[in-house]
């Protein structure tokens, strides 16, 4: 899963939103490189002469010359220039791409639709060859992952980052643990769910009886505005949904199932009855931040690590007890074991790619080869053996002053030393001798996590079947799929903050009319199209 925690958030609110943000995307094949693992010989693969390379990097501009990047450099013989802008990633990939001025390598979302930009516009090279010569550890470590990131021409562009199964929960709802224990203190410690009902009742609680804090009104919930993937998200996984909904084998609209409808219905109620934050539309991330770090929020949905910075503001001031954990809810006539809370793709957020205007692609891919070896993600994710970490009874062994420096300033403790600076071609879970490849992420959980993994861990599901289903971006049907998410995107808040119960069940009833209107079931059948296909192609 996991990148940072400062873009992850961005990147769930493009998968969750599902049709919501369905959008432009592009359709991906299957196939693989080579059955077996080739060995390289090679001369080109063995070289390890000094050479330079560009890199553009979406997630990070950091000098290369940390401890980690040193020690790249030692064993490959390449230094690496990192590019990234100081404004938007997108708008730099798009101008390198127009202007073809182009790096070595080039880091982008797998998800939208620039990976098949640069593709259409031969801007990227296929890898199948490079991989089949120099990347027997490309082959070992991703498996079937390249039969599942190909594109519709049989070949492979790209490689995922952060790919791989990972049973690591997701979404949802954060509580206050020292207010929830006041209030119903048999369910604070974890591992029981709240129905609908018993959640709307503990909201209700909580405004009776610990509505004030030195004379200003807490919030029994609030939301982060600026991310609707979080919100829907965790409400859409405590009814047991998904991208879309299936009806008799035919995928649709999410807001198409009737259960998202009783959601929505749901969401007002509380809002009606003064239990959600009436601001909740207008909220910045910084805003939300901001209340909950002041203590004037008891609850909020999302992904349990966007509250890192609040949570940290409280358990400095307060303990842990002031922190808000994440436990799960269930909707009406829902198993608890078959919520939806956790979304997760095994095909990775990022595509790494080799460009066109690479004139060393075998080197490259050699370098490529060990950064996905497992020695080479203990190398980007612990650092260096000796220096940052040990060998202990067959098994990786951090320095007790790595870990204290991760928990004493994450972000500049990564930048000096440089492990988990470089985050390429990542995969998640467990090396060969049982120890995560993510160290500062995985090797020790605190009392957030914990809790997470405790509440949450049988909510989690594979979206990777469902991505990027709609029309191909630059299409007359791309311009309809937009049409259609503006439309649900603009009355889904409106629905949640209406005065009564009827009017909101008319803007949802007059929602569904206008996609109707607009095209949406020529969409759904591109959908289906591409989802067959995908099918197809992945028995």
């Amino acid at each position: 899963m996991f990148k940072t925690r400062k873009t992850f958030n961005v990147l769930l609110s493009t998968v969750l939103m599902g049709s919501v943000i369905a959008g432009c995307s592009t359709k991906e094949n299957t196939a693989s490189p080579s059955d077996k693992p080739a060995v390289a010989t090679d001369n080109k693969a063995n070289d390890t002469t000094p050479i330079k390379m560009t890199f553009f990097d979406k997630n990070t501009g950091d000098a290369f010359t940390n401890e980690v990047a040193k020690e790249i450099t030692k064993r490959t013989g390449v230094t690496i220039e990192i590019q990234q802008p100081t404004g938007n990633p997108s708008e730099k990939l798009n101008l390198m791409l127009a202007s073809s001025d182009l790096p070595d390598l080039v880091l982008m979302d797998r998800g939208g639709d620039i990976v098949s930009k640069y593709i259409a516009a031969g801007a990227i090279i296929p890898l199948d060859d490079l991989i089949a010569k120099y990347g027997p550890n490309v082959q070992k470590m991703y498996g079937d992952t390249l039969k599942k990131t190909r594109f519709t021409d049989g070949k492979n562009y790209y490689l995922s980052n952060w790919y791989g199964a990972e049973n690591e929960p997701v979404f949802g709802i954060n509580m206050r643990m020292d207010w929830l224990k006041q209030i119903a203190p048999d369910k604070a410690e974890g591992g029981k769910p709240f129905t609908a009902d018993e959640f709307e009742a503990l909201l209700k609680d909580f405004k009776t009886k610990l509505g004030k804090v030195d004379g200003k009104d807490v919030f029994p919930m609030s939301f982060n505005g600026e991310n609707m993937g979080a919100l829907l998200g965790t409400f859409k996984g405590m009814w047991g949904m998904k991208t879309y909904y299936e009806e008799n084998g035919t995928l649709k609209y999410d807001v198409k199932d009737p259960k998202y409808k009783d959601m929505l219905m749901y969401l007002n109620k509380l809002y009606r009855e003064g239990l959600i934050d009436p601001e909740w539309p207008v909220n910045k991330k910084q805003t939300w931040e901001q209340k909950i770090s002041n203590g004037l929020v008891f609850a909020s949905p999302g992904a349990y690590w966007d509250f890192g910075t609040p949570n940290g503001v409280l358990k400095k001031a307060g303990g842990p007890e002031k922190q808000l954990y994440p436990y799960k809810l269930v909707g009406p006539g829902v198993d608890p074991a078959k919520t939806t809370l956790g979304p997760k793709s095994s095909l990775g957020w990022d595509a790494i790619a080799i460009t066109k205007t690479n004139k060393n692609p075998e080197r490259t891919m050699k370098l490529i080869d060990f950064l996905a070896s497992e020695e080479g993600q203990y190398l980007l994710m612990w650092g260096i053996e000796g220096v940052h970490w040990d060998k202990k009874d067959g098994k990786h062994t951090p320095r007790p002053e790595v870990l204290q420096g991760f928990k004493d300033d994450w972000d500049n403790f990564a930048k000096k030393t440089g492990i988990r600076k470089w985050t390429w071609f990542v995969k998640n879970g467990k090396g060969s001798d049982g120890t995560p490849y993510d160290l500062p992420g995985r090797y020790q959980r605190g009392e957030i996590d914990q809790m997470a993994l405790k509440n949450l861990s049988d909510t989690v599901w594979e979206t990777s079947a469902y991505d990027n289903l709609g029309p191909a971006g630059g299409t007359p049907d791309a311009l309809v799929s937009q049409k259609i998410s503006d439309i649900m995107s603009q009355t889904i808040t409106k629905v949640i903050i209406s005065k009564t119960d009827t009017d909101a069940a008319a803007l949802f009833d007059k929602m569904l009319a206008d996609m109707k209107a607009a095209g949406d079931e020529k969409v759904e059948k591109i959908i289906n199209d591409n989802y067959k296909k995908r099918m197809d192609l992945w028995k």
